[in-house]
């Protein structure tokens, strides 16, 4: 496999909205070193089975990479740099109050390349609303040193927040695009049960983010970003020249890939299973129909800080048959603007039958969801940008037998 997923669970605190698998954790613990540690140990043991070697991508999420502090996140990066290709991408993500000028450093002495910064708005207000613990003057200046560290910079936003406006989110878009970086990405917020913020709106308290508003601000991103040389190339990304997350385009684009840590999401095909089964014999054996293997890491945090090896970690799988893969591919394909390739619609017709791909292509189109191009990619619309549910939906409806 050429594309790595390391996540990094561990954060100062767990934000207003979050129901991602993180977990507030002191800063400096011993167990976020013995993780890194344990993912090292899982990276050697990948590479010596053969699963993983000579990385186009490597991408450390979370939780929050940039806590574990300079020494610990540099020693891994570095590990991960030991397993990358010729001009490999090497990111990981931050927040502003843990990225410091030592961990820009040593992140840029270890290998990384990018670095995708959690900003989600830059203004106070909004940023109390979520929990987030930095300030807005702080997300500016840790975004600028991480230009001028000659790293590639990301920057995520969220939109249709409570009581925001297309003003204050224009400035935060004005204030992010003025601090260099070369790509950003815009995300509604999503209010999950669970959440504080859940249990805000629930209350009475804030309203319930509205889908026209979501619709408004994603439209007013595009524009914005579109007027100042970015390109849209997936459904909330956006770049300058050069600038995309090769990462991110593996995942839309039915690449393998391979995830360690807790919660660590895998994609193998039915070879690579084979590959880690061999030395996780626990793992189920593949069905006879089995085309495309989906993997959980399911070990907690201090499980897999006690790992010896792959056997020793916990999984949940999914199995996809030949025609369940094919729908997911040109699914997910039409997330990105240059949409699922003609050979990806090709595929399908072979794995799910010409007639039906060719209704449900049919349909998207009719519906002005998707457009098919004389090359034969089946592109999504701005009309499908805004849709993407009923898009999407329509084409993994394609699955089922």
């Amino acid at each position: 496999m050429r594309h790595l997923y390391l996540h990094v669970p561990f954060c100062v605190k767990r934000c207003a909205y979050c129901d991602f698998t993180t977990y507030a954790t002191p800063r400096g613990s011993a167990r976020m070193g013995e993780y890194v540690v344990a993912l090292l140990r899982l990276l050697g043991e990948a590479r010596e089975c053969g699963l993983v070697d000579g990385l186009d991508t490597a991408y450390l999420g979370g939780g929050t990479p940039s806590y574990l502090g300079a020494e610990a996140l540099g020693r891994l990066l570095a590990g991960v740099g030991e397993l990358l290709g010729s001009g490999a991408e090497l990111s990981f993500e931050a927040n502003p109050d843990s990225l410091a000028d030592d961990v820009l450093a040593e992140a840029r002495s270890a290998g990384a390349t990018r670095v995708s910064i959690g900003v989600q708005s830059l203004d106070d207000a909004e940023l109390a609303l979520l929990g987030r613990v930095h300030t807005a003057a702080q997300a500016r200046e840790r975004v600028e040193a991480a230009v001028d560290s000659g790293l590639d910079v990301s920057a995520d936003l969220m939109c249709a927040l409570p009581g925001q406006t297309d003003m204050v989110f224009g400035r935060s878009l004005e204030q992010l695009v003025g601090c260099g970086v070369g790509h950003v990405s815009v995300y509604p917020l999503m209010v999950e049960e669970g959440t504080p913020l859940a249990a805000r709106v629930d209350a009475g308290e804030l309203d319930e983010p509205d889908e026209d508003d979501e619709a408004d601000r994603m439209l007013q991103a595009a524009a914005y970003l579109d007027a100042r040389g970015f390109s849209r190339y997936e459904v909330a990304s956006y770049a300058l020249p050069g600038k995309a997350c090769r990462h991110n385009q593996a995942y839309w684009t039915g690449k393998s890939y391979l995830g360690l840590g807790t919660a660590a999401a895998s994609m193998l095909s039915a070879g690579e299973y084979a590959c880690l089964r061999a030395a996780a014999p626990s793992l189920p054996d593949l069905p006879p129909e089995g085309a495309r293997v989906r993997l959980t890491c399911a070990s907690s945090p201090d499980e897999v800080g006690a790992a010896s090896g792959l056997a020793d970690l916990a999984w949940d799988v999914e199995f996809l048959n030949a025609r369940e893969a094919a729908a997911e591919d040109l699914m997910l394909g039409t997330r990105m603007s240059a949409g699922a390739a003609d050979a990806v619609v090709r595929r399908a017709r072979e794995a799910i039958g010409a007639a039906r791909v060719d209704a449900a292509i049919c349909d998207v189109v009719g519906r002005g969801l998707a457009m098919q191009g004389e090359d034969g990619a089946l592109a999504p619309t701005a009309r499908g940008w805004l849709l993407g549910n009923e898009l999407y939906g329509a084409l993994w409806d394609l699955a089922r037998g």
